[in-house]
């Protein structure tokens, strides 16, 4: 692995190629992670909800973008949305320079993508609590989005903390994608590696390491996390075990 301390072209290091991609790499996951959290609350809820109609739109979104590979869904986002918005919003989005110009189109197919897994994860923590939470809620006089707010979503998060930690590192490797729309993250910038040093296992290799450590940090943190919320009781960690 000598090679990632040899000089480049522009006078940095092989080695800087694979920490900027790893910083792009953790700015996707934090943003696509943070929206597609937001997505799968309401959109989980929506799910679990009295109305019929919010049921509908949260069951269409999920069987929408959890059932298109997240490869077309980038896709979508990058190279067909430009062309069927009007011509005025196409040519600005066109415009936007790079790396956002593939940044923010892999934020969005992410945030979708992994925020319909997310709301199924919710909706399971929601159906398993007992129906008697809601009508104890309503008999206290708290209106349907007050008993979701403040007792039906506090409690299904913590039962769902080690799914949705699967889903954290699953959206980890999920950003690798990005790469087929231009972002040079950790793998475009192996990619980029191999071709200048024809050094095909020291540079994916290299990516391999830096995923594998990453990936680890994460499940170590989300650990943590999975024991301070741990219901008492509920054998949660246990369970993970």
């Amino acid at each position: 692995m000598h090679f990632l301390f040899d000089q480049t072209g522009d006078g940095s290091r092989y080695i800087d190629w694979l920490l900027s991609g790893l910083l792009w790499t953790v700015a996707l996951w934090i943003c696509a992670g943070i929206a597609a959290f937001i997505i799968g609350v309401f959109v989980g809820s929506f799910r679990t909800a009295p109305s019929t109609a919010l049921r509908i739109i949260g069951r269409i979104y999920v069987q929408i973008f959890r059932n298109i590979p997240l490869i077309v869904q980038a896709f979508l986002w990058y190279f067909v949305l430009p062309e069927v918005v009007p011509s005025a919003l196409g040519t600005a989005i066109k415009a936007v320079p790079p790396p956002w110009a593939s940044f923010i189109p892999a934020v969005v197919a992410l945030s979708l993508y992994t925020g319909s897994r997310v709301a199924e994860q919710i909706r399971a923590g929601i159906n398993a609590l007992p129906d008697g939470q809601v009508k104890a809620a309503h008999a206290l006089g708290m209106s349907t989005f007050q008993a979701y707010r403040l007792i039906l979503l506090p409690q299904a998060l913590r039962i769902t903390v080690p799914t949705l930690t699967s889903e954290a590192l699953g959206l980890f490797k999920n950003t690798s994608v990005a790469l087929t729309i231009g972002l040079l993250e950790v793998m475009a910038q192996a990619q980029q590696i191999n071709e200048y040093t024809f050094n095909t296992f020291g540079a994916f290799g290299s990516a391999t390491v830096i995923y594998l450590l990453t990936a680890l940090v994460i499940y170590q943190s989300a650990s943590m996390i999975e024991r301070w919320v741990d219901i008492p009781g509920s054998h949660t960690a246990a369970s993970r075990n």
